[in-house]
């Protein structure tokens, strides 16, 4: 599980979160393998109970190329529903958003949403019934985020038995791009019910897993933008196609291909 499987389910699931985002309430989540793009599974894709389209793509990094995208993904769910969707970039990145939602050309005008997350009232999301919600506040514009933490461990103690180490692993992952995973783990230490799942022999290992992805995915989104920054200031702007390449990276491989920028002649020698 990435970031990106784990804010999909708890969006998925959640109710406010959506409101806020599009003003309307997805009835049922569309198949989102699309025929004749690059990249042809988009992230979320649903329709409302009078047959609106609602898409909604989750970013971590600042993709210069991402209303191009957006665009391919528009034409491509045209064509199979026959209906143009309502679009929304999702950014849920560490660096300031800086992705442009638009583009035009010679009879051409394109325009799609981007919402960065931390514009969202966390605390609202703290307010719904939903614990979806309440683990995506962790993303979001908070004022106190360690009281924030607190509330959603509570929520998930409260919840159902079997779906609590989920919940907490997803919730884990997510706190990773904030570099909260530290936080949560010494908070769960005060929630009683949870503390038995860091001891318990496969929970716990689970548990354990789902922190250090978290860690992992705060880790990784900063060596990939940092990374990034470095072949733009030398190459100049970096292609679309690499620029997914490095994305799907580990830590590790991001760190090997920084070494080599220091001899590459051109983008394309990095990654041979």
């Amino acid at each position: 599980m990435n970031y990106d499987t784990a804010l999909k389910t708890f969006l998925r699931h959640g109710r406010e979160m959506l409101r806020a985002l599009t003003g309307v309430s997805v009835e049922r989540w569309l198949n989102v393998e699309l025929p004749e793009v690059r990249n042809r599974r988009v992230d979320l894709l649903g329709e409302t109970a009078n047959g609106r389209l609602v898409h909604i793509e989750l970013q971590s990094t600042n993709d210069p190329a991402m209303a191009l995208r957006m665009l391919e993904y528009c034409v491509a769910i045209y064509r199979r529903y026959s209906r143009f969707p309502e679009q929304i970039v999702l950014y849920v990145g560490e660096a300031p958003l800086r992705m442009a939602g638009g583009f035009s050309g010679p009879h051409l005008w394109f325009e799609c949403r981007v919402v960065d997350i931390r514009e969202l009232d966390g605390d609202r999301l703290l307010q719904s019934e939903r614990l979806e919600d309440n683990v995506i506040a962790v993303l979001a514009r908070l004022r106190d985020e360690r009281a924030a933490v607190k509330q959603i461990l509570v929520r998930i103690a409260a919840g159902d038995p079997g779906e609590r180490a989920d919940a907490l692993t997803g919730f884990l992952i997510l706190a990773g791009l904030r570099q909260l995973s530290e936080l949560i783990v010494r908070e769960v230490r005060q929630v009683p019910l949870l503390d038995d799942i860091m001891d318990h022999p496969v929970l716990g290992r689970e548990f354990r897993r789902g922190r250090e992805q978290g860690k992992e995915e705060g880790r990784q989104e900063g060596e990939l933008a940092v990374l990034l920054r470095l072949t733009e200031k030398r190459f100049g702007l970096v292609p679309v196609a690499l620029r997914e390449r490095l994305a799907n990276m580990s830590v590790s491989e991001l760190d090997a291909v920084a070494l080599r920028l220091l001899d590459a002649r051109s983008v394309e020698e990095l990654l041979n």
